[in-house]
């Protein structure tokens, strides 16, 4: 295993090397660097992670929210979300499936856009393709939710895993505030659905995931220590991989005796 220090040694000796010989050398093809964040409700997840983008200062990062991929609901369920009476902190709320079908196209680093969901929360209900966000070639994707830890399929697509840790009161006056601001919600309302539904949720389901996270964030975006110890670390992972890719591609160039891929010979 190579160290940080012999990684970036290797990096700057493999892109001279072309240079001084007079040789191209083909551009490494990556897939993206994937961060899982999970967290209670209004924890801070989505703060920490615009947090860490800012810390970052890298050109090509998107942010997924897995809001997004809340399932359709039935007409029966959707009458029981307008009475608050829908558990939206359940694992059964999601759809997993698209979720990851979305991750792998990220992954496969191919060149048509991969459309992302919009979930409208006043209506309880997916809006049409129409407004779906479109995401092309990123290199650092991020995907933030509540449980985001918690499939196993998920865990096993992460890069890194994170767990945005809050005080439960500080949780429910965000929620609070939030909801009745932004979703339509009154406060009994707010009130009977956290009681009922994302307490319970969060001890069975949300708050055991956090066993899976390689870093906890207590206080969530407060913590400006954690956020930028965590995008200082990514950094260091990325400049590894890179390395490491790099090293790669120029043993498949010394095998093939200097030979520029046909597809790279095309773009120059």
């Amino acid at each position: 295993v190579m160290t940080t220090l012999r990684m970036a040694v290797l990096l700057a000796a493999v892109i001279c090397l072309p240079a001084v010989a007079g040789m191209q050398m083909p551009k490494p093809k990556q897939e993206p660097f994937f961060i899982g964040v999970a967290g209670g409700t209004a924890s801070g997840k989505t703060s920490v992670v615009d947090k860490v983008v800012k810390a970052l200062r890298h050109e090509s990062v998107v942010s997924i929210t897995m809001d997004c991929f809340y399932r359709d609901l039935t007409d029966a369920e959707r009458d029981r979300a307008h009475a608050c009476d829908f558990d939206f902190d359940h694992p059964n709320a999601f759809d997993f499936d698209h979720l990851l079908t979305v991750i792998d196209q990220l992954k496969s680093a191919g060149n048509q856009p991969v459309a992302v969901p919009t979930y409208d929360f006043v209506t309880h209900s997916r809006l049409s393709a129409e407004h779906d966000t479109h995401i092309n070639r990123p290199q650092i994707v991020i995907v933030e939710g509540i449980l985001a830890l918690y499939d196993e399929r998920l865990r096993d697509r992460f890069d890194m895993k994170i767990f945005v840790d809050a005080d439960p009161d500080v949780r429910l006056a965000r929620r609070i505030r939030r909801d009745m601001a932004e979703r339509g919600r009154d406060l009994d309302g707010v009130l009977q659905q956290y009681e009922q539904f994302v307490k319970p949720s969060f001890e069975t389901f949300i708050g055991p995931s956090k066993s899976h996270a390689d870093i906890v964030v207590p206080r969530g975006a407060e913590n400006l220590v954690a956020i930028e110890l965590i995008a200082q670390h990514i950094n260091s992972l990325l400049i590894e991989r890179e390395a490491a890719g790099v090293a790669l591609e120029w043993d498949e160039h010394e095998r093939s005796g200097g030979a520029i891929p046909e597809e790279e010979a095309v773009e120059q």
